[in-house]
C-alpha cells in the first residue's frame, strides 16, 4: 500500500514539473520576440520578417480611355473574277507581296484571242485600202472623198482591235494595289464565276483600327489625338498611332461614334481582323506612384504598408491612401504618402500591422 502511494505522489510531482517547464519556456519565447516562427522572428530569432521595399517617387501619368477595336488594312479587297471561266495559270504564291498591276491569274481566253486575230486582219486590210486610196487621190485619179472613207474605215478597224485586246486583258486578273496576298485554293482548271473569291489582298503597311467612341468623349478625342494599342497575340508589345478621323454619325443605340486610328505597321505584325485594345491618351501629369503590388484594396478604399521606426526597429505601418489611375504597372497615389517614403512592395498578405520588418530588397519606383 505504501509503495502504491509513493508511485502516485511521484507521478503528480513529475506532471507538476512538466507544467512549470512549459510555462517558463513560453515566458522566454515572449521575451525573445516569439521565436523564429513568431511575428518578430527571422534569421537568428531577433530580426523582423524580410520584405521587399520601394521608395515612393513621381511618375508620368495621363488620363486615358480604354476601348476595344478591330484592325483593318489600309486597303483591303477580295480578288474575284467578273466572268465565268476556267483558270489556266496561277501566277502568285500564298502570302506573296505584290506590286500594283502584277498579274495574278489568267483565265481561258480562246474566244478573245480569236477576236484579236480577226481585228488585226481588218486593220491590215483597212490600212491597205487607205494607202491605195491615198495614192489614187495624190495622182488625181480618185476623188478625195474616197480617201476620207478609207481613213474612217481604218480608224474603226483600229478601235475594234483595241476593244478585242481589252477583252483579252480582262482574262488576266491583276493586283489593283500593292499589298500582301492571302491564301488561295484555286489551281489551273478551276472554274470560277462572278463573285468567286480567288484570294485576298491587303495593304498592311499602315493599319486602321476602328473602335467605338462614346459621345461624351467626342470633345476630348479629335483627329490627331495620340493612341496606343495592344494585342493578345503580342504580349508586352505596344503600337503607337493617332486618331485619323471620327465618323460624322452617332449610333442611336450605342450612343457612340466610330473612330478610326492609323498605326504604322512596317513589320506586318498586326493582321486585319485582330482584336485590339486601344488606349486614348489625353494630357500628361507628374504624380506620386508605387508599384501595383504595393497596394491592397479594401471595399472602396486602398492601403499600403509604410516602413516606420518602432520600439524594436523598423515596423510595417498600415496607411490609407487615395489611389488614382493605374498605368504601366504603377498606381497613382493622390494622397496618404509623401515622396521618398518607403513602402512594402510585395508579400503584403504576410504582413501584420506594427510587426517588425527587415527591408531585404530595395528598388525605386522609377
Amino acid at each position: 500500500m505504501i509503495k502504491r502511494h509513493f508511485l502516485l505522489v511521484a507521478a503528480g510531482v513529475l506532471i507538476l514539473l512538466m507544467a512549470v517547464a512549459v510555462i517558463v519556456r513560453l515566458s522566454f519565447a515572449d521575451e525573445g520576440g516569439g521565436g523564429p516562427g513568431g511575428p518578430g522572428g527571422g534569421r537568428g530569432g531577433g530580426g523582423g520578417q524580410e520584405v521587399a521595399v520601394v521608395e515612393t517617387a513621381e511618375r508620368t501619368f495621363s488620363d486615358s480611355l480604354q476601348l476595344v477595336g478591330v484592325a483593318r488594312g489600309q486597303r483591303s479587297v477580295n480578288i474575284a473574277s467578273t466572268n465565268t471561266e476556267l483558270i489556266t495559270r496561277v501566277l502568285f504564291r500564298d502570302g506573296q507581296t505584290v506590286r500594283a498591276g502584277a498579274p495574278l491569274v489568267e483565265l481561258q481566253a480562246r474566244e478573245q484571242e480569236a477576236g484579236i486575230i480577226e481585228a488585226r486582219a481588218r486593220v491590215e486590210q483597212a490600212q491597205r485600202d487607205y494607202d491605195r486610196s491615198k495614192e489614187l487621190v495624190d495622182r488625181g485619179i480618185a476623188p478625195r472623198v474616197n480617201l476620207e472613207q478609207a481613213d474612217s474605215a481604218l480608224k474603226a478597224a483600229q478601235a475594234s482591235l483595241e476593244a478585242a485586246e481589252a477583252r483579252r486583258g480582262e482574262r488576266v486578273i491583276r493586283a489593283p494595289f500593292s499589298g500582301v496576298l492571302g491564301l488561295t485554293s484555286v489551281t489551273p482548271g478551276t472554274l470560277v464565276g462572278p463573285g468567286t473569291v480567288i484570294t485576298t489582298l491587303d495593304d498592311i503597311s499602315t493599319i486602321r483600327i476602328d473602335f467605338p467612341l462614346p459621345e461624351r468623349y467626342l470633345a476630348r478625342a479629335q483627329s490627331g489625338t495620340p493612341i496606343s494599342a495592344t494585342a493578345d497575340a503580342f504580349p508586352g508589345s505596344e503600337f503607337s498611332g493617332r486618331i485619323a478621323r471620327v465618323d460624322t454619325r452617332i449610333d442611336e443605340v450605342t450612343r457612340s461614334a466610330t473612330a478610326r486610328a492609323e498605326v504604322p505597321n512596317p513589320e506586318g505584325r498586326i493582321r486585319p481582323g485582330m482584336s485590339m485594345r486601344v488606349t486614348v491618351r489625353q494630357g500628361q501629369r507628374q504624380s506620386l506612384a508605387v508599384p501595383e503590388s504595393a497596394v491592397q484594396y479594401e471595399g472602396e478604399g486602398a492601403f499600403v504598408y509604410r516602413i516606420a521606426p518602432g520600439e524594436r526597429g523598423q515596423i510595417a505601418q498600415r496607411v490609407e491612401v487615395e489611389a488614382g489611375v493605374v498605368e504601366g504597372g504603377y498606381v497613382e497615389i493622390l494622397s496618404g504618402l509623401d515622396a521618398g517614403e518607403t513602402v512594402v512592395a510585395s508579400g503584403l498578405n504576410r504582413i501584420q500591422p506594427g510587426a517588425p520588418v527587415t527591408p531585404a530588397q530595395r528598388s525605386n519606383s522609377q
